[in-house]
Parts: C-alpha cells; structure tokens; sequence
C-alpha cells in the first residue's frame, strides 16, 4: 500500500510548472534555497508551509492562493 498522500490539483499545477522550466524539484529546490520537504508538503498538502508556498507561488508564477 502507498503511504504517500495523493498529490493535490495545487500540486500539479507546481509540478506542471516545474516541467515547463524543464527543472526538476530537486534542483528547484537547491537553486531557492527551499528545503524539499516543503516542496512535498505543499504537492502533497500534508502541510501549509505559508513562507514557502508564497515564495513558490512568487518563483513559478502561480496565481496566488
């Protein structure tokens, strides 16, 4: 059985960008200075992380939430 969390609609929307940028989450990650765990958290909303949603939000160009 999967113990991940289903990833949210909010969650494609940040992968289908990162896609777009032809960048991978890890890397994303490095680049900004964001801990990945609060990337998952946010894919998987398991977590709000507010700091880091605006910062990403900000950085890929997502409408804001």
């Amino acid at each position: 059985m999967n113990s991940k969390s289903p990833i949210t609609p909010y969650g494609w929307a940040i992968k289908q960008r990162l896609t777009e940028m032809c960048v991978n989450q890890k890397d994303f990650c490095q680049i900004h200075g964001i801990p990945p765990y609060r990337l998952s958290n946010l894919i998987h909303g398991t977590r709000k992380a507010e700091r880091f949603r605006r910062q990403i939000e900000e950085l890929l160009n997502l409408p804001l939430s």
